[in-house]
Protein backbone atom coordinates (compact mmCIF):
# COMPACT_ATOMS: atom_id res chain seq x y z
CA UNK A 1 0.00 0.00 0.00
CA UNK A 2 2.82 2.40 0.89
CA UNK A 3 4.63 1.58 -2.35
CA UNK A 4 1.43 2.26 -4.31
CA UNK A 5 0.92 5.63 -2.60
CA UNK A 6 4.58 6.56 -3.10
CA UNK A 7 4.39 5.68 -6.80
CA UNK A 8 1.14 7.63 -7.18
CA UNK A 9 2.64 10.71 -5.48
CA UNK A 10 5.78 10.56 -7.64
CA UNK A 11 3.67 10.20 -10.79
CA UNK A 12 1.46 13.15 -9.83
CA UNK A 13 4.51 15.29 -8.99
CA UNK A 14 6.11 14.47 -12.33
CA UNK A 15 2.89 15.26 -14.19
CA UNK A 16 2.48 18.61 -12.43
CA UNK A 17 6.13 19.52 -13.07
CA UNK A 18 5.68 18.81 -16.81
CA UNK A 19 2.51 20.93 -16.89
CA UNK A 20 4.36 23.74 -15.13
CA UNK A 21 7.27 23.49 -17.57
CA UNK A 22 4.88 23.60 -20.55
CA UNK A 23 3.57 26.92 -19.20
CA UNK A 24 6.87 28.39 -18.02
CA UNK A 25 9.38 27.38 -20.72
CA UNK A 26 7.67 28.93 -23.80
CA UNK A 27 7.43 32.31 -22.03
CA UNK A 28 10.99 32.02 -20.71
CA UNK A 29 12.46 31.06 -24.09
CA UNK A 30 10.51 33.81 -25.87
CA UNK A 31 11.75 36.45 -23.41
CA UNK A 32 15.31 35.12 -23.67
CA UNK A 33 15.18 35.31 -27.48
CA UNK A 34 13.92 38.90 -27.36
CA UNK A 35 16.67 39.83 -24.87
CA UNK A 36 19.30 38.19 -27.11
CA UNK A 37 18.09 40.13 -30.17
CA UNK A 38 17.92 43.43 -28.26
CA UNK A 39 21.42 42.96 -26.83
CA UNK A 40 22.78 42.15 -30.29
CA UNK A 41 21.18 45.26 -31.78
CA UNK A 42 22.42 47.41 -28.89
CA UNK A 43 26.02 46.18 -29.15
CA UNK A 44 26.02 46.64 -32.93
CA UNK A 45 24.36 50.05 -33.25
CA UNK A 46 25.68 51.56 -30.00
CA UNK A 47 29.21 51.78 -31.43
CA UNK A 48 27.90 53.48 -34.58
CA UNK A 49 25.74 55.85 -32.54
CA UNK A 50 28.67 56.86 -30.30
CA UNK A 51 30.92 57.35 -33.33
CA UNK A 52 28.49 59.79 -34.97
CA UNK A 53 26.98 61.64 -32.01
CA UNK A 54 28.13 62.92 -28.59
CA UNK A 55 28.11 60.37 -25.78
CA UNK A 56 25.80 62.63 -23.77
CA UNK A 57 22.97 61.88 -26.21
CA UNK A 58 23.29 58.13 -25.78
CA UNK A 59 21.33 56.11 -23.23
CA UNK A 60 20.64 52.34 -23.01
CA UNK A 61 17.89 51.42 -25.43
CA UNK A 62 18.44 54.26 -27.91
CA UNK A 63 20.17 51.86 -30.32
CA UNK A 64 17.15 49.53 -30.28
CA UNK A 65 14.78 52.46 -30.83
CA UNK A 66 16.97 53.58 -33.73
CA UNK A 67 16.88 50.06 -35.20
CA UNK A 68 13.06 49.95 -35.03
CA UNK A 69 12.82 53.38 -36.65
CA UNK A 70 15.13 52.24 -39.46
CA UNK A 71 12.99 49.11 -39.94
CA UNK A 72 9.84 51.27 -40.05
CA UNK A 73 11.35 53.65 -42.61
CA UNK A 74 12.51 50.74 -44.81
CA UNK A 75 9.09 49.09 -44.53
CA UNK A 76 7.22 52.26 -45.52
CA UNK A 77 9.55 53.31 -48.33
CA UNK A 78 9.82 49.77 -49.77
CA UNK A 79 6.25 50.11 -51.07
CA UNK A 80 7.59 52.33 -53.84
CA UNK A 81 9.03 50.48 -56.85
CA UNK A 82 12.14 52.71 -56.95
CA UNK A 83 13.06 52.49 -53.25
CA UNK A 84 12.17 48.77 -53.17
CA UNK A 85 14.93 48.13 -55.71
CA UNK A 86 17.28 50.27 -53.60
CA UNK A 87 16.65 48.26 -50.40
CA UNK A 88 17.16 45.02 -52.32
CA UNK A 89 20.74 45.94 -53.26
CA UNK A 90 22.38 44.71 -49.98
CA UNK A 91 20.50 41.42 -50.24
CA UNK A 92 21.46 41.01 -53.90
CA UNK A 93 25.12 41.55 -52.97
CA UNK A 94 24.90 38.88 -50.24
CA UNK A 95 23.34 36.49 -52.74
CA UNK A 96 26.54 36.75 -54.80
CA UNK A 97 28.88 35.73 -51.95
CA UNK A 98 29.48 31.95 -51.65
CA UNK A 99 28.31 30.39 -48.36
CA UNK A 100 26.86 33.74 -47.20
CA UNK A 101 24.15 33.48 -49.85
CA UNK A 102 23.05 30.09 -48.48
CA UNK A 103 22.73 31.39 -44.91
CA UNK A 104 21.13 34.68 -45.98
CA UNK A 105 18.71 33.01 -48.38
CA UNK A 106 17.56 30.43 -45.83
CA UNK A 107 16.96 33.04 -43.10
CA UNK A 108 15.18 35.41 -45.49
CA UNK A 109 12.90 32.73 -46.91
CA UNK A 110 11.97 31.53 -43.41
CA UNK A 111 11.19 35.07 -42.20
CA UNK A 112 9.18 35.74 -45.37
CA UNK A 113 7.12 32.64 -44.62
CA UNK A 114 6.60 33.56 -40.96
CA UNK A 115 5.67 37.07 -42.02
CA UNK A 116 2.86 35.68 -44.19
CA UNK A 117 4.44 36.32 -47.58
CA UNK A 118 2.56 34.40 -50.25
CA UNK A 119 4.68 32.70 -52.89
CA UNK A 120 1.66 32.15 -55.11
CA UNK A 121 -2.11 32.41 -55.05
CA UNK A 122 -3.61 30.04 -52.45
CA UNK A 123 -0.12 29.16 -51.20
CA UNK A 124 -1.19 27.06 -48.18
CA UNK A 125 -2.60 23.76 -49.42
CA UNK A 126 -3.58 20.25 -48.44
CA UNK A 127 -1.43 17.70 -50.29
CA UNK A 128 -2.76 14.23 -51.10
CA UNK A 129 0.06 11.87 -52.00
CA UNK A 130 -0.59 8.86 -54.28
CA UNK A 131 -1.85 5.73 -52.48
CA UNK A 132 -2.19 7.61 -49.17
CA UNK A 133 -5.46 8.00 -47.28
CA UNK A 134 -4.33 11.02 -45.20
CA UNK A 135 -3.45 14.59 -46.19
CA UNK A 136 -0.44 16.80 -45.44
CA UNK A 137 -0.56 20.56 -44.86
CA UNK A 138 2.09 22.41 -46.86
CA UNK A 139 3.06 25.69 -48.49
CA UNK A 140 3.54 26.17 -52.23
CA UNK A 141 6.96 27.71 -52.87
CA UNK A 142 7.23 27.41 -56.66
CA UNK A 143 5.06 26.60 -59.66
CA UNK A 144 6.05 24.86 -62.86
CA UNK A 145 4.76 27.83 -64.82
CA UNK A 146 7.51 30.03 -63.27
CA UNK A 147 10.07 29.38 -65.97
CA UNK A 148 12.31 32.21 -64.78
CA UNK A 149 13.37 30.15 -61.72
CA UNK A 150 15.77 27.22 -61.67
CA UNK A 151 13.30 24.92 -59.91
CA UNK A 152 10.47 26.00 -62.19
CA UNK A 153 12.44 24.85 -65.23
CA UNK A 154 13.01 21.43 -63.66
CA UNK A 155 9.30 20.88 -63.03
CA UNK A 156 6.46 20.13 -65.38
CA UNK A 157 4.23 22.97 -66.49
CA UNK A 158 1.38 21.71 -64.30
CA UNK A 159 3.54 20.81 -61.26
CA UNK A 160 3.89 22.68 -57.97
CA UNK A 161 6.67 22.51 -55.36
CA UNK A 162 5.27 22.23 -51.83
CA UNK A 163 7.21 22.66 -48.58
CA UNK A 164 6.05 20.25 -45.88
CA UNK A 165 7.29 21.42 -42.45
CA UNK A 166 7.81 18.91 -39.62
CA UNK A 167 6.30 19.21 -36.15
CA UNK A 168 8.39 20.18 -33.11
CA UNK A 169 11.55 20.91 -35.08
CA UNK A 170 12.98 23.18 -37.74
CA UNK A 171 12.99 21.14 -40.91
CA UNK A 172 10.79 19.61 -43.53
CA UNK A 173 10.56 18.21 -47.03
CA UNK A 174 9.99 19.68 -50.45
CA UNK A 175 7.82 17.59 -52.75
CA UNK A 176 6.90 18.23 -56.38
CA UNK A 177 3.37 17.09 -57.16
CA UNK A 178 0.79 17.66 -59.91
CA UNK A 179 -1.54 20.59 -59.25
CA UNK A 180 -4.43 18.15 -59.01
CA UNK A 181 -2.86 16.69 -55.85
CA UNK A 182 -3.25 19.93 -53.87
CA UNK A 183 -6.30 21.63 -52.40
CA UNK A 184 -6.23 25.32 -51.46
CA UNK A 185 -6.98 26.46 -47.90
CA UNK A 186 -7.92 29.82 -46.40
CA UNK A 187 -4.77 30.15 -44.31
CA UNK A 188 -1.65 32.36 -44.24
CA UNK A 189 1.83 30.73 -44.50
CA UNK A 190 2.89 32.00 -41.05
CA UNK A 191 -0.28 30.60 -39.47
CA UNK A 192 0.23 27.26 -41.23
CA UNK A 193 3.84 27.00 -40.05
CA UNK A 194 2.84 27.66 -36.45
CA UNK A 195 0.01 25.14 -36.70
CA UNK A 196 2.24 22.40 -38.13
CA UNK A 197 5.25 22.99 -35.88
CA UNK A 198 3.05 22.74 -32.79
CA UNK A 199 1.31 19.63 -34.19
CA UNK A 200 -1.99 21.49 -33.87
CA UNK A 201 -1.78 21.86 -30.09
CA UNK A 202 -2.86 25.12 -28.48
CA UNK A 203 -4.55 26.38 -31.64
CA UNK A 204 -7.90 27.30 -30.07
CA UNK A 205 -10.15 29.88 -31.70
CA UNK A 206 -11.31 32.77 -29.54
CA UNK A 207 -14.97 32.62 -28.61
CA UNK A 208 -17.08 34.94 -30.74
CA UNK A 209 -18.50 37.76 -28.87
Amino acid sequence: MKDFLRERIVKELGKNILIGLSILLPAMISVQLIVWVVRGVESWLAALWLALLPQALYFPGVATITFLLIALIIGVTSRSAITERLWKIPGDLMQRIPLVRNIYGTIKDFLDLMGGKSFSDSSVVWVTLPDRAGRLLGIITREGSERDTRLGRLMGEDDVAVYLPMSYQAGGYMVVVPRGAVEATDMEPGEALQLIMSAGLGQRLEAEG
